[in-house]
């Protein structure tokens, strides 16, 4: 356990760059200790924060009403990797990529694959519901995930799910907990479901004169029998931004990019990306390649994996929010954003999910200019109001927490609110799981 400041300082942050000074930090590493240090707090009226490696951007894992902090990290054990049933079961501070590589050596793999993967926790991504690329055609951790053990705030261990891919006993209790954001209950141990790995894989880069052609390409291709493993958009501002930072080899006229992954048995592969190719041909298309190998696979993603250090290098304290609209909508979405970044003389790059229509939308400003940071909030109520007039919602995987947590009501109606606050009630009637966020 920590109590020195200078020690407890360093956990009382998250991604979202705020931070709060907890009391405490206690590590544990079994179930029993984490029920044990959840009915402590509860017995104590204390705020408690579970955490894993802080990698989150909504400030979910910033304990904001002081308390203690819960660090998960140490429990950090693969349990059981079972490929007869397609199941591994792990503890809640296992790094993401440190399964998938584990996975690996049985032929399979979990499909939630955030950018941090390197870092990020089990827990986290379920707590979160997060999902990455991948999710288009595998899903979220919703989708991948069989059953929990958890305590409740009262300091119950509680188990929901089942070993099955089939099961209907009871409420969906572990649906329910996942992307709760530890305002329900604290996670020891998930069961999650696995998915073989694809015997082909084929990548493929399509950039587009504008926005419209390419929304119609990634209509065009989801309308197709096989869905793609990963389809991710870059508009006009972001391509511009990865060109002022790195050399790029695509065509100049480019304002719009799509990079397109399909996977199935290897003897299959050439016909589906065939199909895939040709939905993606749409008037406006200006350029569109295959890799023919690893090298090649490596050079076309090259776009998309230098935006993030050139947002970085150029707007280090961004405001980096994740939306979701149909499909169908993305012009409109993106159209819309356009307007509203000229309104409000603040520059937005958008890239994302394009085949869930889970946009990143960052906005670039000065946090050091008073008048930028409060143009830049009037302009992100208007995106919000923009993503819930075109049928959206606010996140997609990033969470609630606190940096969205004061918009819910304008998607959720209050009859709904009050039920979802009737059932954390149940979960944890004092209010000690991480106090203040998720709900308004």
């Amino acid at each position: 356990m920590l109590t020195d400041a200078a020690d407890c300082w360093v956990y009382g942050y998250d991604n979202s760059r705020r931070q709060t000074l907890p009391r405490a930090v206690v590590f544990t590493t079994t179930a029993e200790q984490v029920r044990a240090v959840v009915a402590l707090c509860n017995e104590s009226q204390l705020p408690l924060t579970a955490r894993g490696r802080g990698t989150g951007t909504t400030g979910a894992s910033v304990p904001d009403s002081g308390g203690i902090v819960l660090s998960l990290e140490r429990m950090n054990r693969i349990l059981a990797i079972d490929p007869a049933n397609r199941l591994a079961r792990v503890e809640p501070g296992v790094a993401n990529q440190d399964l998938q590589d584990a996975l690996s050596h049985h032929g399979f793999f979990w499909p939630p694959d955030p950018t941090s993967a390197a870092v990020c926790t089990i827990g986290g991504n379920l707590a979160y519901n997060s999902a990455g690329p991948r999710a288009v055609k595998y899903g979220t951790p919703r989708e991948n995930t069989l059953g929990l053990s958890a305590v409740t705030g009262l300091g119950i261990p509680i188990h929901t799910g089942v070993n099955t891919t089939k099961g209907v006993v009871g409420y969906d209790l572990t649906r329910l907990i996942i992307g709760s954001e530890g305002t329900l209950a604290v996670i020891t141990e998930a069961t999650l479901k696995l998915t073989p790995v694809a015997q082909g894989k084929r990548t493929l880069r399509a950039s587009y004169s504008d926005i419209h052609s390419a929304a119609e390409a990634v209509a065009a291709i989801m309308a197709q029998p096989l869905t793609p493993c990963a389809l991710e958009f870059m508009d006009a501002s972001a391509i511009a931004m990865v060109r002022s930072f790195a050399a790029l080899d695509l065509d100049p006229q480019a304002r719009a990019l799509l990079m397109i992954e399909v996977d199935g048995a290897e003897e299959c592969m050439q016909e589906i990306a065939a199909a895939v190719s040709d939905a993606a041909r749409v008037q406006g298309l200006l350029d569109l390649r295959m890799a023919s190998d690893e090298a090649e696979t490596a050079a076309l993603w090259r776009t998309r994996k230098a935006l993030s250090p050139a947002l970085r290098n150029v707007a280090p304290k961004k405001i980096n929010e994740d939306v979701v609209v149909p499909v169908s909508r993305m012009p409109e979405l993106i159209g819309g954003l356009d307007r509203l970044s000229r309104e409000h003389a603040i520059r937005i790059v958008n890239f994302g999910h394009a085949g869930n229509g889970n946009i990143h939308v960052n906005l670039l400003l000065d946090p050091d200019d008073p008048q930028q940071v409060a143009s830049a909030q009037t302009c992100l109520s208007a995106v919000f109001d923009l993503v819930l007039a075109l049928g959206g919602t606010l996140s997609g995987e990033h969470g609630v927490g606190l940096e969205k947590r004061d918009f819910v009501a304008r998607e959720i109606e209050p009859a709904t609110l009050q039920l979802m606050r009737a059932i954390r009630d149940q979960f944890d009637p004092n209010h000690i799981l991480n106090p203040g966020k998720c709900l308004p």
